[in-house]
């Protein structure tokens, strides 16, 4: 069965912010390779972080929405942490959409 998840990743793009479109559309096509069907992408655009806890001070962030199985999750997730271009990544599971349309009318 498949859910709707939403997927945090922060890119670092610390001397190539030119690359961050080519990045996007590269993992674009890593989670639709592992089945999921894209609903939306948000570029939230490079930000500041509120303390630095690692190597870079600021980050690009993308949001993905996306429905897939439980199962795809730990494969992206397993296949970003190797990838040196995501800084940090979250998961979310989200309300299907029957669910949230309904809760939004009543």
């Amino acid at each position: 069965m498949k859910h709707r998840y939403e997927a945090l990743l922060i890119l670092d793009v610390k001397g190539k912010e030119d690359g961050a479109k080519e990045t996007i559309e590269r993992l674009e096509k890593a989670i639709a390779k592992e089945g999921a069907v894209i609903e939306q992408i948000q570029r939230l655009d490079k930000r500041q972080f509120s303390y630095a806890a690692g190597k870079l001070d600021y980050g690009y962030y993308v949001n993905f929405v996306f429905e897939a199985a439980p199962e795809v999750i730990e494969k992206l997730r397993a296949k970003f942490e190797l990838d040196e271009d995501i800084y940090r990544q979250h998961y979310l599971r989200l309300k299907t959409r029957k669910a949230a349309t309904a809760e939004a009318a009543a």
